[in-house]
């Protein structure tokens, strides 16, 4: 006779299988389930970077820790927590722009649609499906206090590798994250171990050595939070290792190994477009407030606005070494905002081959 599952048991089962087939169903390459809490290791480690002061001027994180560190705080009534994944994998080499001094190099993840927006909208939609087995839900993206990575890893999607982003034996470190809170009792997955090994590829690959240690980030010192997160003047320190990066940095991703083994991302809306894929310093430093949003309509560049982004641009142009681009750096010199004409001062100064410039940073 055979053994069946008890009632209970079947019933959960199943309507694990039925959540998986409906992520599948909506685009998502990877889905996982843990229970709604985190280990001490994990709240301890947010603590660690907060007490350290490595989370710079994103004030909001500290403001709510306590969220952040243990779901139940952001929604008591949360039981089981369904991660999921969506490959943004490029086609082709990530870092390949970086080696165009003319051009601006914009992070994968931004040459297109705003991730957030896309993501939110699946997310509703398997939330719905969930809420209508009589359970209640709630869905996040990035845009709430929640520790995504780790409770990634806890449902068996990845690791946090050495360089604290989500790595991926099917789609290296190329997964945005996505969550939907529900009451529902389900079935935990077996966490994921780490296979990052002795490779330190992603840590010496930091054009401003932002990693302290082996899975510690000084946000500070990197370029995805200088270009998008600080708001003032970035220290001289780190323009010269910035490159032609206007708008974050894809350098620690894109040098993992377990990226051999991802396949280009399907998601239509967040393929790359041609006109950002390798932009013009030239154009984009002409660009007024209102010709910014048009271009950057529905992306998430929009969000840090105008000044900021051409900040970005105008330490692009003083790493370019291209002649012909200083006018476009004396017009960022002249600018009525002091932070965007201090870079177009600093590029100034460095295309005319200045050895030091006094910024007073």
């Amino acid at each position: 006779m055979p053994i069946r599952a008890p009632v209970g048991r079947r019933v959960m089962t199943d309507i694990k299988t039925a959540i998986i087939a409906r992520a599948a169903a909506l685009g998502f390459d990877a889905v996982g389930f843990s229970r709604a809490t985190l280990t001490a290791k994990q709240r301890d480690g947010l603590h660690n970077f907060l007490a350290a002061g490595h989370h710079g001027t994103m004030g909001w994180m500290a403001e709510r820790a306590a969220q952040r560190a243990d779901p139940q705080n952001l929604w008591p009534e949360a039981v089981s927590v369904v991660t999921l994944g969506l490959s943004y994998a490029p086609a082709d080499d990530a870092l390949a722009t970086t080696r165009i001094p003319e051009a601006g190099n914009i992070s994968v993840y931004a040459r297109n649609r705003d991730y957030h927006d896309v993501i939110k909208g699946k997310l509703k939609h398997l939330g719905q499906f969930i809420a209508a087995q009589k359970n209640h839900v709630k869905v996040f993206v990035d845009t709430a206090p929640v520790m995504e990575k780790p409770l990634a890893q806890q449902s068996g999607l990845g690791w946090q590798g050495k360089h604290t982003n989500l790595v991926s034996r099917q789609h290296g470190s190329w997964l945005f994250l996505g969550e939907v809170f529900t009451t529902l009792a389900i079935a935990p997955d077996t966490p994921a171990l780490d296979h990052c090994g002795s490779c330190h590829a992603c840590i010496s690959a930091c054009p401003t050595k932002a990693f302290p240690a082996p899975y510690k980030l000084d946000a500070r010192r990197c370029i995805s939070y200088l270009t998008i997160e600080h708001a003032g003047p970035i220290s001289v320190e780190f323009r010269t290792a910035m490159g032609n990066r206007i708008y974050g940095c894809d350098d620690c991703l894109a040098v993992c190994p377990w990226n051999k083994f991802a396949v280009a991302g399907h998601e239509a809306k967040l393929a790359q477009r041609e006109d950002l894929t390798a932009p013009l310093l030239a154009e984009l430093a002409g660009l007024d407030d209102a010709a910014f949003r048009v271009k950057f309509s529905g992306s998430p560049i929009k969000r840090i606005g105008r000044n900021r982004f051409v900040r970005n641009v105008a330490i692009a142009i003083g790493n370019s070494g291209a002649a012909h681009l200083l006018p476009m750096a004396q017009t960022l010199a002249a600018e009525p905002d002091p932070v965007v004409a201090e870079a177009g001062a600093w590029a100034v100064a460095s295309l005319q081959g200045a050895k030091g410039v006094n910024s007073g940073l």
